[in-house]
């Protein structure tokens, strides 16, 4: 069954027929990867956004998925029915403990997608053990957090991508090469419209006129509850935590701020200021918190200075609506407004996933020529995740880039919450001379959990 057809019948589409062991290229056919040069890969967290990171990866002929990690029962043994019926075999393994799965020599490369709280822990581990990762983003749920997975990662030697993948789009990355070449000017104003929007906001997806109230129940069977949590603070089940909301709750992420959207387009805020190694100078804001289960940013309204003047606005969308007419364009195309305009002194573009508008409206048709400045070119996140395993090239979103995205989510985030405009030295990390606010770079972790740093002698055998 070749990609297509899988895509097409994954849902009910009998078993294909295994391959061999060993297949020479040339049996194959032109354009077949034999099963030996195939990377083994696994994936760790199998619910809505694992299990499109999953599909991903199984429609490419040079990956072959073994194993598969989550701690519902449905959803992993879900997704060992969509390896299965890829691979034509059953031997897709599954398991509830990603530690169990990562002390397998066989694994090659992990995608890495459960909850935000886990995303650190879980790929410390896998580049411990050697294991190159794909991570959906954010990168961590704290500072401390992304700064040991930054450190891991290269005393590991380990391949990393962060599904920031923004960065394998072509018309963000046309923005930001217009930027870079000077074609709207000087850059000036980084202004973001993220998710959010106000304490009568409601989560998509559950069907809810009305916020409930949380009434804890009994944990479903199937479910480990306590893997669930994980480092976060013990909570007593309930159906209200378990669901999307968890995306607002602060024990578990920053919401809008940062994993729900808004690092996806802080990230392209930094790639068009080409400030990729460092970060905003200054942070000040102000903001409103959900009032019900739910307590991360619903509004606000942030605004950082880099070093170089530039500054970046962050915003929950209606604020960003009533400060900035062009986030309008979304809406008008696909019902999309969240995304970013750069502002220049000569011109403004506005891009997001909904599409890009520009002016001067030539812009559009800037053709960019051989001496121009170029950005690594990826059409193709997973792909380009893929080729740097094979080769050892640079991804486009590697840890280091993700590292200075997620302290520029929590940066603000804690500004807001301490009402007062905070200073932020690139070179430290750290808050310059304001030890409560540096007390907020991390957070205190569940026993057993903590993080672990590995020596310098890299990954474990």
């Amino acid at each position: 069954m070749n990609r297509r057809g899988f895509v097409k019948g994954m849902l009910g589409a009998p078993a294909i027929l295994g391959f061999p062991a060993i297949v020479p290229r040339k049996v194959l056919g032109k354009g077949v990867t034999a099963p030996s040069d195939r990377i083994t890969m696994a994936s760790i967290g199998v619910g809505s956004m694992g299990t499109g990171d999953l599909m991903s990866f199984l429609t490419r002929d040079e990956v072959r998925v073994a194993a598969v990690c989550d701690v519902r029962e449905g959803a992993r043994q879900r997704a060992k029915r969509l390896v299965d019926q890829r691979n034509g075999d059953t031997a897709c393994a599954v398991y509830n403990d990603f530690r169990e799965l990562l002390e397998r020599r066989d694994i090659d490369a992990v995608s890495i997608a459960p909850g935000e709280r886990w995303h650190a822990l879980i790929s410390m581990e896998a580049a411990r053990r050697g294991k190159h990762i794909h991570c959906q983003k954010p990168l961590a749920l704290t500072i401390a957090e992304a700064k040991a997975l930054r450190e891991t990662v290269q005393r590991c030697r380990v391949v990393f991508q962060l599904g920031a993948q923004q960065r394998s789009s072509a018309e963000f990355r046309f923005a930001v090469e217009l930027v870079r070449n000077g074609r709207i000017g000087q850059l000036q104003t980084i202004a973001i419209g993220s998710a959010g929007g106000g304490r009568s906001a409601l989560p998509l997806g559950l069907g809810f006129t009305s916020m409930p109230a949380e009434r804890p129940a009994p944990v479903p069977p199937g479910l480990d509850w306590d893997l669930w949590l994980g480092p976060a603070p013990w909570a007593p089940y309930s159906d209200l935590r378990y669901t999307r909301t968890w995306m607002s709750i602060y024990d578990y992420g920053l919401g809008g701020i940062g994993g729900e959207y808004g690092v996806h387009d802080v990230d392209v805020g930094q790639w068009a200021n080409n400030s990729d190694d460092t970060t905003p100078v200054s942070v000040e804001g102000t903001g409103e918190l959900y009032h019900d289960i739910r307590d991360t940013l619903t509004l606000y309204d942030i605004e950082y200075t880099y070093a170089n003047g530039v500054r970046m606005l962050l915003m929950d969308l209606v604020t960003a609506r009533k400060r900035f007419w062009q986030f309008q364009f979304g809406e008008s195309v696909k019902g999309v407004s969240v995304g970013l305009i750069l502002i220049g002194t000569e011109g403004w573009i506005w891009v997001s996933r909904a599409g890009m508008r520009t002016h001067p409206e030539s812009l559009m048709r800037t053709v960019l020529g051989p001496n121009d400045v170029r950005v690594l070119r990826s059409d193709d996140h997973k792909g380009n995740f893929l080729d740097a395993v094979r080769t050892g090239q640079p991804t486009v979103c590697p840890v280091e880039v993700g590292v200075h995205d997620e302290m520029i989510c929590q940066m603000g985030d804690i500004a807001v919450r301490m009402k007062r405009k905070l200073y932020w030295d690139p070179v430290r990390e750290m808050f310059k001379d304001d030890e409560t606010a540096n007390r907020k770079l991390g957070r205190v972790m569940r026993s057993p959990w903590r993080l672990e740093v590995p020596g310098p002698a890299g990954p474990v055998s």
